[in-house]
């Protein structure tokens, strides 16, 4: 009877002894405490952002729609002041130098909205095509630093070439592949430098990237205002030079990152990247990598059931029912939270007639956002932020349509803004923490193009909501507080560690699913 009683316990001891640690484990042992060195190199990698922001704004003050004036020598100009269009093309004048802004000086005012648009539209279309056929790579073929070199260059060889563009057809299509290659410059950024720093600080470095994306907002009406008399083109060349530069600093100082080394089988690549991260931080590792043989040999089979097809991620997701629930619940309320994202500048945006200020208030108001994020992913559960974040912004664009215009509806507006901007920024580090490090890059490249589908459909509510604010604020309000709902879907990820592998995560969640069922036996 008394054997009959032990064996189960010596059996599961047995067990837990030959279990071989996991990739997590193994980096957290061998990278040893993050240091001054290793920390800062992974905000320089984080500083990406801002060049990202900068290729996202730089078209409000490039194909901005300049002021004109009178020249007298028409005397039904003043009748005509809403548009030059209809009068001789010597009655009127812009008031500022025709090559300080593309619809000057390839005369697009009176082109009509689909050709002035254009540029703009082509640039998000190209992000969404960049989003949907890049993001599997840096989970396959190339990797995170490759992938991200791969985009910042390609990024900014458009971006210089814009700056030569003879026409809008040209400047329209190379906005489409400047898009395209800055479409997985911020997904790879964060994944990267959040899988080259220890646990401890993979908050810290996520927001870093959140503050620099700031910057790089604020940065451009400081350069418009310096090129205000200058050619459009300076813009470009300004801000594509100085990322080309980057780049080259990426590629001298940055590692791969060794999880995603470890997971392609790459060992030998590992274990040098790992060697280098230590030396930064200050240790020498002198064991014979036991520990790390180990969890390779383990994650080999893990690694190379993917293959090698491009596609390989998705369909790892696919055939996973808890991946794709969790992939639809975080998309569906990154949707909500983009639509607001994207849209509420757009009417929060017009706080005057400077344009310079406008948008510098604008990119202030992503701060406070910044800041709380870290607050809160220090210290709340990631599923209560969101869907916290998200009832207040809903309820605070709901409340702008009952408000009259004043500085009450300004206020609502500015904590709708804020509140869906730190909602913004925890669902990007959520996303991270909720897939492995196998298909975690795709994962999160698939949310952000969630965010982006969201931004497309709200520049048409604001139009409609110029008459009706409803259809504006009142459609904001319901659609982030609805979707944002769908986060109670998701796993809580707080202070645990990351998975690398889809099978270590699967049985996680088959670990907690059997402690719900035993906690409601108990009950």
């Amino acid at each position: 009877m008394a054997d009959t009683a032990t064996a189960p316990l010596l059996t599961n001891h047995r067990a837990k002894l030959a279990k071989a640690p996991s990739i997590d484990d193994t980096i957290e042992t061998y990278m040893g405490t993050t240091g001054a060195a290793q920390l800062l190199k992974a905000v320089l990698l984080a500083f990406a952002w801002a060049f990202d922001a900068q290729q996202v704004f730089i078209s409000v003050f490039t194909d901005a729609e300049p002021k004109w004036h009178c020249t007298g020598a028409d005397a039904s100009c003043s009748a005509a002041a809403a548009s030059p269009c209809a009068l001789p093309s010597g009655a009127w004048a812009w008031d500022r130098p025709a090559v300080t802004s593309v619809v000057s000086e390839w005369s697009l005012k009176c082109a009509g909205p689909a050709l002035v648009s254009l540029p703009a539209s082509s640039f998000f279309a190209g992000c969404l095509a960049g989003g949907f056929l890049l993001t599997t790579l840096a989970d396959s073929l190339l990797g995170r630093r490759k992938m991200l070199l791969t985009s910042i260059v390609s990024m900014s060889v458009a971006g210089v070439l814009t700056a030569f563009s003879p026409n809008v057809w040209a400047y329209a299509a190379l906005r489409f592949v400047t898009g395209f290659g800055r479409s997985m410059v911020g997904t790879t950024t964060m994944v990267l430098s959040t899988e080259l720093v220890g646990k401890k600080w993979r908050d810290t470095v996520c927001v870093a990237g959140f503050f620099c994306f700031t910057l790089g907002f604020l940065s451009l009406p400081a350069l418009a205002y310096t090129f205000q008399e200058a050619s459009w083109r300076n813009m470009y060349l300004w801000t594509s030079v100085p990322s080309l530069c980057y780049s080259i600093l990426v590629y001298l100082l940055v590692q791969e990152s060794p999880r995603w080394l470890l997971v392609r089988g790459r060992k030998q690549d590992a274990i040098e990247t790992l060697q280098q991260i230590a030396s930064l931080n200050g240790n020498s590792i002198t064991s014979s990598f036991s520990m790390l043989h180990a969890c390779t040999m383990q994650e080999g089979a893990a690694g190379a059931s993917g293959g090698d097809s491009v596609f390989a991620a998705l369909h790892s997701m696919w055939e996973r029912p808890w991946a794709l629930r969790r992939l639809a619940a975080i998309m569906t309320v990154s949707f909500g939270v983009g639509t607001v994202y994207y849209g509420m500048p757009l009417n929060v945006g017009n706080l005057g007639s400077n344009l310079y200020l406008s948008v510098m208030y604008n990119a202030l108001a992503e701060l406070p956002s910044s800041i709380l994020s870290w607050l809160l992913m220090g210290r709340i559960n990631r599923r209560s932020s969101v869907i916290a974040l998200t009832v207040v912004a809903g309820l605070c664009s709901l409340a702008c349509v009952v408000i009259p215009q004043g500085a009450a509806r300004m206020a609502a507006e500015l904590v709708s803004f804020s509140a869906t901007c730190t909602a913004f920024n925890v669902i990007l580090m959520y996303s991270i923490e909720l897939f492995p490090t196998s298909v975690r890059n795709s994962a999160v490249g698939l949310v952000r193009q969630a965010l982006v589908l969201g931004g497309v459909a709200a520049p048409v509510l604001v139009a409609l909501g110029r008459e009706r604010s409803f259809l504006s604020f009142g459609v904001f309000g319901l659609v982030i507080g609805c979707f944002g709902i769908f986060a109670a879907c998701l796993p809580e990820t707080r202070g645990k560690g990351m998975s690398d592998t889809m099978d270590e995560e699967e049985q996680k969640e088959a670990a907690v699913a059997t402690c719900t069922v035993q906690d409601m036996d108990l009950v």
